[in-house]
């Protein structure tokens, strides 16, 4: 009868496990696998798509080859042509139309329907130098092919996106086309059938915009990257590590679930893929430690979605604000290093915070555990070793470049070939990796060492692809594509390398391992990429209609009216709408869509509040929403995943996952008003301070919203650590209501005071009149004092003249690319205030009070804190 039970639950683990790995597919790599000929055609032309990414991504084709000279060449249209072509086809042909429609073959018409649409798409590339030669002048063939696409195309993402973007790109064409028939306060003059088709897909402003555009040159490249480090094994490796170095720790498994499912998000840019790569092992350990099935999955869910938005490798989103910010790819992981950090140490607490709550005990380990002074010791010299090997590469690549100049890149790739046998070499010397199977009597964790050294050759791509990003400055598509180059060498040649350091022979079965599983991995990585290239195409719809319509300005006002001027509320609504969509659209089409209609509404309302609000910061704020969006009940995805791991009820955890996802839904309301959190305008000195700050301020307010700190916490105590952590977060907030930062002039009195004034001094001018592109509107512009001698002179270097009429103070001059311009001046405008700096105290004053009120707060739960008395009922208190 035993073992009845276990082969039953047995069965039922496999039937688990292909769930899971179904629902994987259906959402990011395609619900069907044809067998036969059809198999072969769709996994060749998905290795055909990684190998096309690849060449239009490396120097190759600007190369002059012997016999052939240049080929293979591509402007960023015709690519972008190429590419989504790839993605239709593969979407008609890997995804089912309906949920009863055959999952091993593909029936005729879907074999119509994607030749079909891979000739629309790819008709500009075709046709590409006769439609150069009559722009904005379709013909009917144009037409035609423009129509049919566009259909085909939004059929492709109601198959691999679901029903909501392919809606709401409809309700976007349909507002194009119905212009004039819309309510007075949306109504436009409407476009022509010909106009739209040829705006959307025979330009570069809709379909085939900006966002296609980035997911043919990097987002490709770095999901590729990621399927190929997967299928070499570094997903496991990342597992184990985590495992090995916190598993021992208070409520253990579930801090590894979130450093793994960190490191992981390096690979797998799918929040339900990075929940059920780690999920199935991180969520049965965890229960096996006292957390219930939804705090489990709950655990895992808030860990794998925020793999998005840990730099150096984020969603696909991350790629887009370079576009649509105007900014490089460091700037952008840079701004978002801070908030993501913070977030996960938070998490890492939370689940502390937890396991004190129930008195989990870790895991045992294998081997002896060393004394704490010895594995300090070793921290510590793991750090110098770590430090003096990046200096040696540092300055050793420094002194490479100028003395071997044009060889440089090839003695630096036979160092780093050294390097890795060497690496190899190490790892050999200790077993491979092996996962405990969850539902075993007894889990032991493995020991640091040998885990750590089984796979530190994988780190190689990972260090390969942030030097070139951080160091040399390279493009993000040509760093993705040398670390890709460097992983597509370490799969082929690891498994014989091994083999040949253990002395186990076979080395040409070993090669051909590597070389299947490279065909495997480029498959993979194709795979991947259809819903996102199809997310992106169906999104730049919605953009090429905000563009012809004008719609965003229109927009403007509406939301301006429901905020009534207010820019927390104007950010609420913004949030809210970010998790709508969310619900229904991928992270990438969520960003594109809000952001392009809300973005600069939320900038132009900040500058009327007289905030000035970076545009990064907005764009940030926006992809963390949607983000969250994967968490939100009741159409969390990811929580949907983690139930069907854990076992438990997906609302509730989906539930118990927005709880634990607070502090990333807080976060961008701080750095909106706080953008020190983004590292704008800071030294080395301050950002390092702004960390050690922000994090014990997502401390405080974890045990806040957790309700526990060193014991449970009284309600005026968790009121109290919600304060200081703002406090702490926001320290000008309340040096502001001290001391107010301006102090306001009459516009009349503002030359007598550039007197006083050093150049460089920022004025905010409180502005009436028409904008730069004749729009009524107040603002507050932010405008910068030139050199000068005297007040005069410096209003004269900034490009602003002003002249008194009736008593008011108006623009009579703007210089051509002045300061005065920059900040949105132009002629005729009233300037009806003028805020002028004053002197006030450092906002860090602050820190002194909130700190005390903390030290209180310590003292009173220090004090209720005995031995025994953290919890009364284990069970009551989860």
């Amino acid at each position: 009868m035993t073992d009845l039970n276990k082969q039953n639950k047995n069965t039922q683990t496999a039937i688990n496990e292909k769930e899971l790995q179904d629902m994987v597919a259906a959402s990011d790599t395609g619900a069907r696998i044809p067998h036969g000929w059809q198999g072969k055609l769709l996994l060749g032309t998905a290795l055909c798509w990684s190998l096309f990414q690849l060449w239009i991504a490396s120097p190759l084709p600007f190369y002059d080859w012997p016999l052939l000279g240049s080929f293979g060449i591509f402007n960023g249209t015709e690519v972008r042509a190429i590419h989504l072509g790839f993605a239709v086809f593969l979407a008609f042909t890997a995804y089912p139309a309906l949920a009863h429609s055959p999952h091993h073959r593909v029936p005729l018409n879907d074999i119509v329907l994607s030749i079909i649409a891979a000739f629309c798409a790819s008709y500009i590339f075709i046709f590409y130098d006769q439609l150069i030669t009559r722009p904005s002048m379709p013909n009917t063939q144009d037409l035609i092919v423009s129509v049919v696409g566009l259909l085909l195309l939004l059929e492709a993402a109601r198959r691999t996106l679901g029903p909501p973007l392919m809606i709401v790109a409809i309700v976007f064409l349909t507002y194009s086309l119905a212009g004039p028939y819309m309510p007075d306060i949306i109504a436009h003059k409407g476009v022509t059938l010909k106009e739209l088709v040829n705006h959307q897909w025979l330009t570069t402003e809709g379909v085939f915009g900006i966002a296609l555009g980035v997911s043919s040159n990097f987002v490709f490249l770095f999901v590729l990257f990621g399927a190929l480090l997967d299928k070499a094994g570094a997903g496991n490796y990342f597992i184990q590590v985590a495992f090995s170095l916190l598993g021992h720790m208070r409520g253990g498994p579930a801090k590894a679930a979130v450093v793994a499912s960190g490191l992981t998000g390096l690979i797998s840019g799918s929040s339900i893929a990075n929940v059920v790569t780690t999920g199935t092992f991180t969520i049965p350990m965890m229960k096996r430690v006292g957390f219930s099935a939804e705090k489990a999955g709950a655990v895992e869910v808030a860990s794998s979605v925020n793999g998005q938005i840990m730099p150096p490798v984020m969603g696909a989103a991350a790629f887009l604000m370079v576009e649509y910010v105007g900014i490089s790819y460091i700037e952008v992981i840079t701004h978002a290093f801070l908030p993501a950090l913070i977030s996960y140490i938070a998490l890492v607490y939370i689940v502390h915070l937890e396991a004190m709550k129930l008195e989990m005990q870790g895991l045992p380990r294998r081997g002896a555990i060393k004394p704490w002074h010895l594995r300090v010791i070793g921290l510590l010299s793991g750090f110098i070793v770590t430090a003096a090997i990046a200096a040696i590469v540092y300055y050793g690549i420094g002194w490479i470049k100028p003395t071997f100049g044009e060889s440089s890149g090839i003695v630096i790739a036979v160092l780093l070939s050294v390097v890795y046998v060497f690496l190899v070499r190490f790892a050999s010397a200790v077993p491979d990796l092996k996962l405990d199977a969850p539902d075993s009597p007894m889990i032991e964790l493995p020991e640091v060492g040998p885990t750590v050294k089984s796979g530190l050759h994988f780190l190689l791509p990972v260090v390969v692809l942030v030097w070139c990003l951080m160091i040399e400055r390279l493009s993000p598509g040509l760093s993705a594509f040398w670390a890709t180059v460097l992983m597509i060498f370490i799969l082929v040649t690891q498994r014989p390398l091994m083999a040949y350091f253990r002395q186990q022979g076979h080395l040409g079965v070993q090669l051909r391992k590597g070389a299947n599983e490279l065909v495997d991995g480029l498959i993979v990585g194709a795979r991947n990429m259809i819903g996102i290239g199809i997310a992106t195409a169906t999104a730049g719809i919605i953009v090429g209609a905000v563009s012809q319509t004008g719609v965003g300005s229109v927009l403007a006002d509406l939301v301006e009216i429901l905020s009534m001027g207010n820019l927390l509320l104007m950010l609420i609504l913004t949030a809210i709408l970010s998790l709508i969509l969310g619900m229904g659209l991928p992270t990438t089409a969520n960003y594109i869509v809000v952001s392009s209609l809300l973005a600069p509404v939320v900038v132009t309302l900040g500058q009327e509040s007289g905030l000035i609000v970076p545009l990064i910061a907005v764009h940030l704020f926006v992809f963390y929403f949607g983000i969250m969006a994967d968490v939100t009940p009741p159409v969390g995805l990811a929580s949907f995943a983690a139930a069907a791991v854990s076992g438990g009820d997906p609302i509730r955890t989906g539930f118990v996952a927005f709880n634990y996802s607070m502090r990333t839904a807080i976060l961008p309301f701080l750095f909106i008003f706080n953008t020190d959190l983004l590292l704008i305008n800071v030294t080395w000195f301050q950002g390092i301070m702004v960390f050690i700050v922000a994090t014990c301020a997502i401390l405080i307010f974890t045990a806040s919203t957790q309700g526990f700190f060193l014991v449970r916490s009284r309600w005026y105590e968790s009121a109290a650590l919600m304060l200081i952590a703002f406090s702490l977060f926001r320290p000008g907030f309340w040096m502001d209501q001290m001391v107010p930062p301006h102090q306001q002039i009459a516009p009349t009195e503002l030359m007598q005071a550039a007197d006083s004034m050093v150049a460089g001094t920022e004025l905010r001018l409180w502005v009436e009149g028409e904008d730069a592109v004749g729009n009524n509107r107040s603002f507050m512009a932010s405008m910068a004092l030139g050199e000068g001698a005297d007040g005069a002179a410096r209003m004269d270097a900034a490009g602003l003249e002003l002249v008194t009429n009736n008593g008011k103070t108006i623009v009579d001059y703007v210089g051509y690319d002045s300061a005065a311009e920059k900040a949105g001046l132009v002629f005729d405008q009233v300037i009806t205030a003028v805020d002028v700096p004053q002197t006030q105290p450092a906002k860090e004053w602050i820190y002194i009070p909130a700190l005390a009120f903390f030290a209180l707060i310590i003292l009173l739960q220090r004090r209720r804190k005995t031995p025994g008395a953290v919890v009364s009922n284990p069970v009551n208190a989860s």
